[in-house]
C-alpha cells in the first residue's frame, strides 16, 4: 500500500510521518505541494509545521495548494486522510472537516507529551485501537485551540465524530476538550497532537516502563494500512 505525504513550504514534520508510514510496513510516496499528481497513493497524510509561515492562518494559503483540489477530490471519493496538526489546519481550511483552529487561549507555544482518550475507533485512522482507550503522544502547537459553532459541536457530540479527546489537561483552549474530529464517513480525520512522533521505541514519551518508550502513535498508522487491506 502507498500513502503519500505532502510536502509544503514550512513543513516539518513530513519526514517523520514517512518514517512512521514504512514503520507499519506501507510505502511512504513523497508529494510536491505545487503539483496536481497524488500518483495513485492510497492514502494521503498531510503532515504538521508552519506552511506558509502560518501567515493569513494557519493552513489557510496552505488549503489554496494545487494538490489541495486532488486531495479534496480523493477525500471525496472515500479515500483516507489524516491531517496531524498544521494538517488538520489545512483540513478546516479546506473545509473537508467542521470548525476550526485558534491562538491558544494562554497566547503561548506548547510543547508536552499529552494524554488523550480515542473516542471514535471506527474511522479509517483509529480502527486498531480499543474502544476508550487512553493513549499519550507528543503535542506541539500555537494554534491549536478548536473552535465551532454551537450546532457543530452539537452535531460532532451527537454523531460521535470526535475522533479524540484531551485528558488531564486542555492545552490550548479547545471546545469541549476536543483534540481531532472525524468526518462522518470516517476517511478523514484530523488531530493536533502529533501520533508520528510515538512510533519507535526510544524516541516517544516516556511510558512506566522506560523513558521515551511510548509507541501510541502508531496505531494510527496500522489503523489505515488494515483500512486499505480490507478494501483490497
Amino acid at each position: 500500500m502507498r500513502v503519500g505525504v505532502v510536502t509544503f513550504p514550512g513543513s516539518l514534520d513530513d519526514r517523520d510521518a514517512a518514517r512512521a508510514v514504512r514503520k507499519v510496513g506501507a510505502e511512504a510516496v513523497s508529494l510536491w505541494h505545487g503539483t496536481h499528481d497524488l500518483e495513485g497513493v492510497d492514502a494521503i497524510i498531510l503532515p504538521g509545521g508552519f506552511s506558509y509561515g502560518d501567515y493569513l492562518r494557519a493552513g489557510a494559503i496552505a488549503s489554496l495548494s494545487p494538490i489541495m483540489s486532488e486531495v479534496i477530490d480523493a477525500a471525496r471519493r472515500g479515500t483516507p486522510v489524516l491531517g496531524i496538526c498544521n494538517g488538520f489546519q489545512m483540513l478546516t481550511e479546506a473545509h473537508l472537516l467542521p470548525g476550526g483552529l485558534i491562538r491558544n487561549d494562554h497566547g503561548s507555544f506548547i510543547c508536552r507529551d499529552q494524554r488523550l482518550r480515542v473516542e471514535n475507533t471506527s474511522t479509517a485512522w483509529t480502527n486498531r485501537f480499543a474502544s476508550g482507550a487512553e493513549i499519550t503522544i507528543p503535542l506541539k502547537n500555537g494554534e491549536g485551540g478548536y473552535i465551532a459553532s454551537a450546532d457543530t459541536i452539537d452535531e460532532l457530540e451527537g454523531e460521535g465524530l470526535v475522533a479524540f479527546r484531551y485528558l488531564d489537561v486542555n492545552p490550548n483552549g479547545s471546545m469541549n476538550d476536543i483534540a481531532g474530529i472525524t468526518n462522518v464517513r470516517g476517511n478523514v480525520v484530523g488531530l493536533m497532537p502529533h501520533p508520528e512522533h510515538a512510533v519507535e521505541e526510544g524516541f516517544g514519551p516516556d511510558t512506566a516502563d522506560a523513558m521515551r518508550n511510548g509507541t501510541d502513535g502508531l496505531l494510527l498508522f496500522a489503523s489505515a494500512l488494515t483500512s486499505l487491506l480490507s478494501r483490497a
